[in-house]
């Protein structure tokens, strides 16, 4: 019978979402956390899982539509309703459909026939968002996470708002651990180690459709790309070819399974940079205007009108001073590029960033009016011994602050590491809102794409952010000499109703120190 999904709330709060694009069209059949849409908030791109066991019935928006949260979103003929009306709500017709019931229990569901239009509805915004009937709270990202490393999501322990539950939880779940939510953080490399194990596992029992179980792996050749009708890969794989808009066939592959060519996520990847970098050759620059055309309209919505709400309630509510200062960094180039080859051993790409982070951490304990937040309606304010730092990262979409928690209890090839991937999620549009959340003090690189100073804005309501200028040789004065060094620029902008003037130069001069002298972080 016809039941509507109304959109769910799939970010923290967010009021509507625009439709990117269906992932299903009318007619299709569809399976219960099948991702259905994608669908942009204010925050990110995220896929829209369907509740129910069933076939799409009515697609009620077209892409590219603003679609208020609530409102519905797709009509369903979802499998077994019937069925179970005309038994009565026996069990049997429940099985038999795989409806609802499955998942909250037959238990006190006496009246099925009911007709009130409301129900279905409400169940069903309910299914998606909620923990009812059964359901756990959880996003799309995080059930996708569960299936890859064969966690059920239902036993697992939530620890996010609500009861929601989180990438964390799902991954210590997988390593069979009991820790808090605080000790979520140490846990890094069991959880690394446990993705590649169900990874591995799940390229070994892929199958052309993703379902049926593998042979084993064949000794031929596998085919060429271009000769090839079907291709073996796991599901994760599919989804990142789906997501980066390769055909799976034109993947070359290097091994075969049952016969068949196999295809890793990592071929699909290098195929997908390979493609785009050949289109940058062939078009280096952005298509032109039309011949006659004077303007270009672009949309303002999404990610670009939350960042443009973000940074006019920063400027227009906290006074801002930018601080500026220098400092010759020869000692930290020297360090980091002998780490850099012992760091690269371990899989981990080392920048400056990690030591920067440092630097910041050891100045703020000394500094902690920069590490707080004015609370105005309470009339306090709120220093924060713990630290969580936004990173800046520049996407297509505008600046998002994927959020390093917890600073000072990691290492520096953990800090890059993370650094590092969550840059990445941040760029793929994969990143969860939980992953930009909670900061309590931010970074910017402008000297990644050029420049020495900047006024950048507070990622208010944190009351500090530093911007790093590029590092490049500039003239510097030793022993009455002028000689070429390594510099680094900072930029250190203050709310001035927490902050004074002579709070932000002290915090600026002992960061620089530490950069200057990187050894003192291992006092740290």
């Amino acid at each position: 019978m016809p039941t509507d999904f109304k959109l769910p709330d799939v970010g923290e709060g967010v009021a509507e979402g625009e439709l990117v694009k269906w992932l299903v069209a009318e007619g299709d059949t569809v399976e219960e956390d099948q991702p259905v849409a994608e669908v942009e908030t204010d925050k990110a791109v995220v896929d829209v899982p369907s509740p129910y066991d069933g076939t799409v019935a009515t697609l009620h928006w077209d892409e590219g539509d603003i679609v208020p949260v609530g409102d519905v979103f797709i009509t369903y003929n979802v499998a077994g309703e019937d069925a179970e009306a005309e038994s009565g709500g026996e069990p049997g017709g429940a099985e038999a459909g795989g409806s609802a019931a499955d998942a909250g229990g037959a238990e006190g569901r006496e009246k099925p026939e009911s007709t009130d239009a409301a129900e279905p509805e409400a169940a069903a915004e309910k299914a998606a968002v909620s923990e009812t009937a059964g359901r756990t709270f959880a996003p799309p990202s995080v059930r996708r996470l569960a299936r890859e490393l064969d966690v059920d999501i239902e036993v697992v322990d939530g620890t996010g708002p609500s009861g929601r539950v989180t990438e964390a939880d799902v991954r210590r779940h997988a390593e069979g651990g009991e820790a808090s939510a605080g000790e979520a953080g140490g846990e890094a490399g069991a959880a690394e180690a446990a993705v590649t194990k169900v990874t591995e596992e799940a390229d070994e029992t892929a199958d052309a459709g993703g379902a049926a179980q593998a042979a084993g792996a064949g000794t031929g050749a596998p085919a060429k790309a271009a000769e090839r009708e079907q291709t073996l890969a796991a599901p994760a794989t599919r989804k990142t070819a789906d997501d980066l808009g390769v055909d799976l066939n034109a993947v070359p592959a290097v091994e075969e399974r049952d016969g068949e060519a196999f295809v890793t996520e990592d071929a699909v990847r290098e195929y997908a940079e390979a493609k785009e970098a050949k289109a940058a050759d062939v078009e280096a620059r952005p298509e032109t205007p039309a011949e006659g055309e004077r303007e270009t309209t672009v949309p303002y919505r999404g990610v670009r009108r939350t960042i443009a709400t973000k940074m006019a309630e920063s400027k227009y509510t906290a006074p801002h001073v930018t601080h500026h200062d220098t400092t010759a960094i020869p000692d930290l180039v020297d360090v980091r590029s002998r780490l850099k080859a012992k760091a690269e051993e371990r899989g981990v790409k080392l920048t400056y960033m990690p030591f920067v982070l440092k630097a910041i951490v050891a100045a703020l304990k000394d500094h902690p009016e920069l590490n707080a937040e004015l609370r105005e309606d309470e009339e306090v304010i709120v220093q924060k011994h713990y630290y969580n730092i936004g990173i800046a990262v520049a996407t297509d979409a505008g600046l998002m602050v994927p959020v390093v928690k917890n600073v000072d209890q990691k290492g520096m090839l953990e800090l890059a590491q993370e650094v590092n991937e969550l840059a990445q999620k941040a760029r793929d549009r994969t990143i969860s809102v939980e992953e930009m959340q909670g900061g309590t003090f931010t970074v910017t690189n402008f000297g990644a794409i050029g420049g020495e100073y900047a006024t950048p804005i507070i990622n208010y309501p944190e009351v500090g952010i530093l911007g790093l200028g590029a590092i490049e040789e500039r003239p510097v004065v030793e022993d009455g000499e002028v000689v070429a060094r390594p510099t680094l620029p900072i930029s250190v902008s203050i709310d001035h109703r927490v902050v004074d003037g002579s709070d932000v130069a002290q915090f600026g001069n002992e960061v620089l120190e530490y950069l200057n002298n990187p050894e003192l972080l291992l006092l740290e």
